[in-house]
């Protein structure tokens, strides 16, 4: 028999909360949503929840590791089925851009970043950076380009979560490249 909360069932449920926790915690961050809120979004008792993740700390984290292979597999995904014709800047920034049209996605990882000083979180975001930058170095090659692919995705993670894309004011131009 296996261990509790080892079970296929147990691994449906772990994916049910993450995906949950994502659209919770992109909604209120880390401070703001309760375990009692994700459960109920899944369907489930806390009880059972704190079975599976020993505590809210422990699902964030769970949840920004789960996020940073979503991001890998697209980074790397959107870099194979591209001709090579472009740059290799232009391919990663299309990539981004695609998984941050999820705007939960997008803001779960701002939310991510500012709950970093509870221990567990900050190890998590700092294993999801340390990825991402590994990704992208094999994509794009070389360390200065790994910062400017960084410095334009933070610049499209304002352009996306304040949608300047579809405010026609001069400083959202200036922002948007429009």
């Amino acid at each position: 028999m296996p261990a509790a909360g080892t079970s296929t069932k147990s691994d449906e449920r772990r994916r049910a909360i993450v995906a949950a926790a994502i659209d919770c915690f992109a909604q209120k961050g880390f401070y703001g949503t309760t375990t009692h809120e994700i459960a109920d979004w899944v369907g489930i008792s806390q009880p059972y929840l704190y079975r599976l993740y020993p505590n809210k700390e422990a699902l964030f984290a769970a949840t920004v590791d789960h996020v940073s292979v979503v991001m890998t597999e697209t980074l790397v995904a959107h870099a194979q089925e591209s001709d090579g014709t472009g740059p290799a800047l232009d391919t990663a920034r299309g990539a981004y851009a695609a998984l941050i049209a999820d705007r939960n996605i997008l803001r779960f990882l701002m939310h991510a970043n500012c709950a970093a000083g509870e221990p567990l979180v900050g190890q998590a975001v700092r294993r999801c950076y340390a990825k991402q930058v590994d990704t992208v170095r094999r994509l794009l090659g070389d360390d200065d380009a790994v910062r400017r692919w960084f410095g334009a995705g933070m610049l499209d993670n304002v352009v996306a979560v304040l949608g300047l894309a579809e405010i026609d004011e001069p400083w959202a131009h200036v922002l948007t490249a429009n």
